[in-house]
Order: C-alpha cells, then sequence, then structure tokens
C-alpha cells in the first residue's frame, strides 16, 4: 500500500489569475486548433470541443448542428451500419473532418467498425471507449485497430497517469482520453474509490502526450463554460462534454412530462438504464457505474455552444491569449475555496 499525499485538483478547486491583455474584443480571439497527428499523420483543424459518445449526446442529429460551428461529435456506437449509411449520404463532404466512429473492444465491435470504415473510407477518425483503460487487453486493441487502420486518427481511453497516456501512444493512439470518474453520471468513483481529480490528471497527462507528440482529451467534469477553459489552461487539446451538451433538441434521450414540464432523460453509458437498452441488463459480475437523472428541456444545442464557446474566447481575453493555442502559455491558476457567491442560487 502506498500513499501519494500531494494535493490533486478538480476544476472547482483554482480560478485563472486575469493578466494585462491587449486584446480589445472577445471577437479578435481564434478558438481553433490545427494538429498534426503522431501516427495518422494527418492534420485536422477546427474547434476541439467534443460531444461525448453518449447515446444522449453523441447523436447525428448533433453533429450537423456541431459542424456549423467546426466542432466535433464522438457518434454513439448503437447505430448500425445501415443507420450511419444513410445518413452520410445525405451529409456534405465536410461532416468527415468533424465525426468520430465509437466503437468497444468485443470482436462483434471490432467486426462492425471494419464493416463501417471499408464503406466509408471517407471517415478518418476512430474514438476507442473503455470506462477501465488499464486493461493489457485494451493496449492490445487499441493497437490492433492501428495496425488495420493505419492512416485513421485514433482517440482512445479513459485512463488518468502519465504512463498509461505513454503506453497508449507507443501502441498507437494519437489522441488519449483522460477522465474516469468525473462524469455529471458517472458513479464509478463511489462504486469502486477509483479515481483521480480532473484537472490534475490532465494536467500530467498533457506532460506525458506532448513529450510523445500525441494529445489529449480531457473527458468529463466540466459543468460550466469555465471548466472547459480551465481544461485547455490545463494543458488538454481537446475537451469532450456530456452533460452540458444533453437536454436539446438534437440529444436523444426519451421525453417525459412531470407536472407540466418537459424533461428529458440523461444517464451514464454504464448505467442501469443503458444496459438495459444496449445489454439485455446488467451482467451479475459487475455494478452498473453510472445514474440515470431527468434534465428539463433545453431546446435547441445551438444557444448552449455559444455560451461554450464565448465562454472560452472571453478567457482568452482574461489572460491575454489570442489564440486558443496560447491559453496554456497565459495560464496561472490560483488554488481558491470558493468559485461564486451562491446566495441566490
Amino acid at each position: 500500500m502506498h500513499i501519494e499525499s500531494d494535493i490533486k485538483l478538480g476544476f472547482k478547486d483554482v480560478l485563472f489569475r486575469p493578466k494585462r491583455s491587449t486584446l480589445k474584443s472577445r471577437s479578435e480571439v481564434d478558438i481553433r486548433r490545427t494538429f498534426k497527428f503522431h501516427h495518422a499523420k494527418t492534420e485536422w483543424t477546427g474547434v476541439p470541443v467534443i460531444a461525448a459518445n453518449m447515446d444522449t449526446v453523441g447523436t447525428f442529429e448533433m453533429a450537423e448542428e456541431f459542424l456549423k460551428h467546426e466542432m466535433l461529435v464522438a457518434i454513439h456506437k448503437h447505430y448500425s451500419v445501415e443507420q450511419w449509411q444513410q445518413w452520410l449520404a445525405t451529409q456534405p463532404e465536410a461532416i468527415y473532418n468533424h465525426i468520430m466512429v465509437s466503437t468497444g473492444t468485443s470482436e462483434y465491435e471490432f467486426d462492425k467498425l471494419c464493416t463501417l470504415l471499408n464503406a466509408e473510407p471517407r471517415l478518418r477518425f476512430i474514438c476507442i471507449d473503455v470506462a477501465n483503460g488499464y486493461q493489457q487487453a485494451f493496449v492490445e486493441f487499441v493497437a490492433k485497430v492501428r495496425a488495420t487502420f493505419p492512416q485513421h486518427v485514433i482517440m482512445a481511453g479513459n485512463v488518468v497517469t502519465g504512463e498509461m497516456v505513454e503506453e497508449l501512444i507507443l501502441n498507437g493512439a494519437d489522441i488519449v482520453k483522460v477522465g474516469i470518474g468525473p462524469g455529471s453520471v458517472c458513479t464509478t468513483r463511489v462504486k469502486t474509490g477509483v479515481g483521480y481529480p480532473q484537472l490534475s490528471a490532465v494536467i500530467e497527462c498533457a506532460d506525458a502526450a506532448h513529450g510523445m507528440g500525441g494529445q489529449i482529451v480531457s473527458d468529463g467534469g466540466c459543468s460550466c463554460a469555465g471548466d472547459v477553459s480551465k481544461a485547455f489552461g490545463g494543458g488538454a487539446d481537446f475537451v469532450m462534454i456530456g452533460g452540458m451538451f444533453a437536454g436539446h433538441d438534437e440529444s436523444g434521450g426519451e421525453r417525459v412530462e412531470i407536472d407540466g414540464k418537459t424533461m428529458v432523460k440523461f444517464y451514464g453509458m454504464s448505467s442501469d438504464t443503458a444496459m438495459n437498452k444496449h445489454n439485455g441488463g446488467v451482467a451479475k459480475y459487475r455494478a452498473s457505474e453510472g445514474k440515470t437523472v431527468l434534465l428539463p428541456y433545453r431546446g435547441p444545442v445551438e444557444e448552449t455552444i455559444l455560451d461554450v464557446l464565448g465562454g472560452v474566447r472571453s478567457t482568452c481575453t482574461y489572460v491575454g491569449a489570442a489564440k486558443l493555442k496560447e491559453l496554456t502559455k497565459r495560464t496561472t491558476f490560483i488554488r481558491v475555496q470558493e468559485q461564486e457567491n451562491r446566495i441566490f442560487g
């Protein structure tokens, strides 16, 4: 048994220290990034915010809206190959630069991935997603996908420590997904006692990835636009968001009426709800590690997108970063015990 005594931080534990800025307006801030991927050897330019690969967030409808803002959507893995093909037939060429094909690690899912990517070779992003990225079988699966699709951009996770980021990059990942337990409908930390405060995970994993020419995506833990900025400030190349994009017209999710108000069901992909829907129930050897909640119906997602992107631009103006790429270099975090005045909720 070993105890690490140094303090690890979440987004709620810090604020940005403002710095002198020559920027006159948020409109002057460029929040697009260009990345070259370590294994795929290709480049991508866009706004590096990703809608999570949850079936109540990562939908085709969400991708159509995100394309307008040059953002990415990790499409959830429960669409059939036929549904993919029918949808892609209606989309512009640009959509291929802004969607990821999500997969688990079973033989069935690998065969489905191969079928889809061989049928639609313009798809360029693969998201390999498991709850526990520390299993050797997962590393081997990433290597298998890399060998099969050498020119595709592979995002893989989730992990929270630098040595595992390095392991995944060495085995074929271009982007490593960072986060265990911070999600709004994730109960992993409660059920297992396993996790890592998200900001510290991002800082440490970004350092490991960047040293090898890779990238990371901060996955989970954002409850407001300021948290998205903090993830970027901590070194994340991409930020993946679930709950903030749930409950909208484009999100999917069952709607219910409660006391005259429209509510939308949102759940973790390891919850009872998700496993009953997609896997026939929770296997007896495991517990669910997600919860199901009802969110107020929030209308079109565009307003939320503009709120998130506007918040990031505003952060940049406060610290003098003319480009999102400069935000990490301009970031000084101060530790705090409170974030805001909550007297009026």
